[in-house]
C-alpha cells in the first residue's frame, strides 16, 4: 500500500502530537488484523510527526523459520504462539523505563527475507513517542494480556473485509506465492487469526475507519 496515495486524519495527528507532548515518553500502539495498514499508518505518523516520534514494530518478534520448522508451526507462521510474545513485553516495559544514558536496540521484521533481525531499531532516551503496531497487541490470551498495560494508548483499525483482503493478496504474491498459493495461505492462516483479532476489539481507546 504505497503510503504517498494515503494521508493521516488530522485528529490523528493532533492526538499524537498530544501524547508526544506529555513531561514523559508515551507508548502509542495501532492494531487490527492482517492487512488492515497498521504498518503504513504507523510509519505515515513516524514520517509526520518527526523525530521525536519512533517505530518499534510487534513483528520484529517472529521466530525463526527454523524455530517454527522444530515446532511444527511454520504452516501458521503470523499465529499468536509463533512470536515471541514475552520477549516483545520485556522490551515494552524496558522502553516504558529506559535511563536518560541508555540506548535499547530492538529487532526488525525483514518481510523480504521473511526474519526478524536482531538489533535493528536504535531507540534514543529522548525519544518522546514510540509507535508499536501489530496484531496482538489486544489479545487477552496469556501472556499477551500484559501488552496492553504497557501502553499508554492503543488504537484500532478497522477497514472493509474486501480492502484488505486485496491488501494481503498483494502482499504475499509481492513476496513471491502464486495467486492461488496465497489465497489458501489467506483462507487457512491469516483468516482465522483475524477473527481471533477482532474479538480484541473493545480494548482499544480508539477504533479507526481506515482507507
Amino acid at each position: 500500500m504505497p503510503v504517498t496515495d494515503i494521508t493521516v486524519p488530522d485528529d490523528l495527528l493532533e492526538r499524537a502530537g498530544q501524547l508526544m507532548a506529555r513531561s514523559r515518553r508515551s507508548i502509542l500502539g495501532i492494531a487490527a488484523p492482517p492487512g488492515a495498514g497498521k504498518s503504513t499508518l504507523a510509519g505515515l505518523l513516524v514520517q509526520q510527526l518527526g523525530a521525536q516520534a519512533q517505530l518499534v514494530a510487534m513483528d520484529g518478534f517472529h521466530l525463526s523459520n527454523r524455530e517454527l520448522a522444530r515446532l511444527g508451526r511454520a504452516s501458521r507462521k503470523g499465529a499468536p504462539d509463533t512470536f515471541d510474545a514475552a520477549g516483545y513485553i520485556a522490551l515494552l516495559t524496558r522502553l516504558k523505563t529506559q535511563s536518560p544514558d541508555e540506548v535499547i536496540y530492538a529487532p526488525e521484521f525483514d518481510r523480504d527475507l521473511e526474519e526478524s533481525i536482531a538489533g535493528s531499531v536504535a531507540v534514543l532516551p529522548d525519544t518522546r513517542l514510540l509507535i508499536t503496531e501489530g496484531n496482538y497487541l489486544l489479545l487477552e490470551d496469556w501472556p499477551w494480556h500484559q501488552v496492553r498495560g504497557c501502553l499508554d494508548e492503543c488504537w484500532y483499525l478497522e477497514v472493509p473485509d474486501t480492502v484488505r483482503l486485496k491488501n494481503l493478496l498483494a502482499r504475499h504474491m509481492h513476496h513471491g506465492r502464486t495467486e492461488a498459493q496465497a489465497k489458501a495461505w489467506i483462507q487457512c492462516t491469516d483468516e482465522p487469526n483475524a477473527v481471533r483479532i477482532a474479538e480484541s476489539r473493545h480494548r482499544a481507546d480508539r477504533l479507526l475507519s481506515w482507507l
